[in-house]
């Protein structure tokens, strides 16, 4: 058989980490590159890690669109996804538009609740599958990746209308390959697991990004240790996560599993985290960018109303950090017209 070709689409610093650590297993590995085109066509990417030390990799074709990976004709095993997912900005599913073939599979490793329904409504004959991350990466120039610490990845197949047969579902197999592949070229903490697994750890991730995400917006740029380590901040953040973690289990119908870390836990881990280091949020609300609002905050505030439940805490974070925004934009739009 031959390997399979994968494409990384959005290769910032975790698309490039991971990328490289499949081209390590001996997958042919391709990227579609955005800001960081330039430098990556002329010399990939040069990466370093505490696990893997200094290495460069350099991807088997470096696109600068989409249009032109469409025009390259390569049939793709898996397409991964690591952009942010900005449903309120844009449906970058259409971007994929003649990508995905017979037998593609689309890994989505990004943030939040909701990320896989619309490349499922787009491609509704492909592999859905979905991936939680907490990889901590960087590009702190274009094609220089600093991994800092972490490597485990989580997927599994997206299949929220499959009651019975999953076992043997084609897209169960190809999570088990792809994280198969990783674990082959050194992320020995990717883990296969079901759709229903999958999905409470999405929602456990979510207790965790629109807790302190969020509030370190809303409180001017504190850093996760400095919240974890104010009493009334920290207060804050244990009630976020608490209210998460209790409405999940009756979204998804079944409760989290028992080695799933409470609330206190998180709140433990994060003061040893002698990094300090602020939350992706802040960045981007301090470089003027879009924030994941909607798929970290807004997507489980809609899923639990669906389910008749509601989320006060969620909702209050919810209004202010979208006002914020919206008046944040508004704000700079007018200044450039002077």
């Amino acid at each position: 058989m031959s390997a399979p070709e994968v494409l990384i689409f959005g290769a910032g610093a975790v698309g490039a980490f991971y990328g490289s650590r499949l081209a390590h297993a001996g997958a042919p590995v391709s990227a579609v590159c955005r800001s960081n085109y330039a430098a990556v066509k002329a010399s990939g990417f040069s990466i370093a890690s505490p696990q893997f030390g200094e290495y460069s990799w350099t991807p088997t074709r470096v696109f600068p669109s989409a249009a032109e990976a469409v025009a390259a004709g390569v049939r793709w095993s898996f397409i991964v996804v690591t952009t942010k997912a900005l449903p309120d900005v844009s449906d970058d599913s259409a971007l994929l538009d003649g990508l995905v073939g017979p037998g593609t599979a689309i890994v989505l490793v990004q943030n939040g609740l909701g990320v896989e329904e619309p490349y499922r409504q787009r491609f509704p004959h492909a592999a859905i599958l979905s991936a939680v991350t907490v990889v901590s990466a960087s590009q702190p120039s274009p094609g220089r990746i600093d991994h800092n610490r972490w490597t485990r990845i989580n997927i599994g197949p997206f299949l929220p209308d499959v009651s019975d047969g999953e076992e043997t579902h084609a897209a169960t197999a190809q999570a088990r390959e792809f994280a198969r592949l990783l674990v082959a070229g050194g992320v020995k903490d990717a883990s296969a697991y079901s759709h229903r697994k999958l999905q409470q750890v999405r929602w456990h991730k979510i207790a965790i990004n629109a807790s302190f995400n969020p509030s370190s917006v809303l409180s001017n740029g504190t850093s996760n240790r400095a919240m974890a380590e104010d009493p009334e901040l920290a207060e804050h953040v244990r009630g976020v996560m608490d209210e998460v973690l209790t409405t999940a289990p009756k979204v998804l119908g079944a409760p989290f599993p028992a080695e799933f870390a409470s609330a206190d836990s998180i709140l433990a881990s994060t003061r040893r985290n002698v990094s300090g280091s602020r939350p992706s949020m802040w960045g981007d609300w301090e470089a003027g960018r879009p924030m994941e609002i909607e798929v970290i905050i807004g997507n489980p505030i809609r899923l639990a109303r669906a389910k008749g439940l509601e989320m006060p805490r969620m909702q209050t974070l919810y209004a202010l950090i979208k006002m914020a925004q919206a008046n944040r934009d508004a704000l700079r739009k007018s200044q450039s017209r002077l």
